[in-house]
Formats: structure tokens, sequence, C-alpha cells
């Protein structure tokens, strides 16, 4: 006797009741992640809010907050979300009220406690594989943001540094500020 698993859409996805919980979709399998604490959801904010201002100001396309999923592969598919994306202006040409279909050029994502290494070189190889130009690893337990680039190079930011990307022209932030 044989067991099928029911693989989800995107589609289903999106359907689903929002919660106590956030949702991710590998290969069309559901994953549960219980909602981010209260420092985590601040380092967001400290970051999302001047780069957000700055990349409108400036034309550069868009910047997504946290819990946007972005469809990355279908049949079956992959939906993650980070929790900061910035797409370049000229990929998207509109936001679709369900998942875009697109690779963010930049994608933030902070560093719970809980969360493994191995977990965190997994998911950013994922985010690289599906074309992401650069990865921005914020780290609030030793306050250092890593950035990790499509070409494999990486360098790690401490507090008395400036965060500074070419994947976002311009856009400069005292690392210490993102901890504040």
């Amino acid at each position: 006797m044989s067991t099928q698993t029911h693989l989800m859409t995107a589609e289903e996805l999106i359907n689903l009741p929002r919660g106590k919980y956030r949702y991710e979709l590998v290969k069309g399998e559901l994953l549960t992640m219980s909602p981010a604490g209260g420092e985590h959801g601040a380092v967001i904010m400290n970051l999302s809010a001047p780069l957000a201002t700055y990349v409108k100001a400036q034309k550069l396309g868009r910047v997504f907050g946290a819990e946007t999923g972005f469809k990355l592969e279908a049949d079956p598919d992959t939906v993650l979300a980070p929790d900061i994306g910035f797409v370049r202006e000229g990929r998207l040409e509109s936001v679709p009220r369900t998942y875009p279909e697109i690779a963010p050029d930049l994608v933030v994502e902070v560093i719970s406690l809980s969360e493994r290494k191995g977990q965190v070189t997994k998911k950013t190889e994922q985010w690289l594989s599906f074309g992401v130009s650069s990865v921005w690893l914020v780290r609030p337990d030793n306050r250092t943001v890593e950035i990790i680039s499509a070409g494999g190079m990486s360098r790690t930011l401490h507090q008395s540094d400036i965060l500074v990307d070419s994947v976002v022209p311009g856009f400069e932030i005292p690392v210490n500020t993102i901890f504040e």
C-alpha cells in the first residue's frame, strides 16, 4: 500500500488563514514557523524603514516587508518570504495581489537565536540559487551584518561600520543604528 502526499500550491498557500503562524512553501511542502519576537521585529523596522524611504526617493525599485512571499518555482511550487526584499526598478511591472513571481535582487534575513548555522547556510544558498544578487544576514546576538554576494564574496560588518552594498546604489546606514 502506498501513501500519497498532497503537494500544496502557491494559490493554496495564499489562501491559508492568517494567525499565529507564518508559512513558506518548498517544492510543494508547507513549512510552518512561529511569529518573530520583539527584537527581531524592531531590527527589521530599523533597517527596512530607511531602506524603503531611500529606495522610493531615488526611484530604485520596491522594498517588500516581512511576510511577503516570492514564488520562485512552479510545479511543485516554492514560495519563500524574506524579512526584507528589494526588487530593482524595471524588473517588476506591477505589484501583484498574489506572490511576485520573481526573485528579489536583495534579501535581508534577521537571524533568530533559535536558527542553527546549517539552517541559515541552507536558506542563503537557496536564495542565491534562485538569482538573488545579495543576501544580508543580520545577527542581533552579536550585532553584525554579513553580506553574501551571488559571486560567493562575503564580508562581515560590525557596529562601527557603515552598511553599503552596490545592489542598492548609494544606500548607506551605520550598522549600530540597525540594533538601536
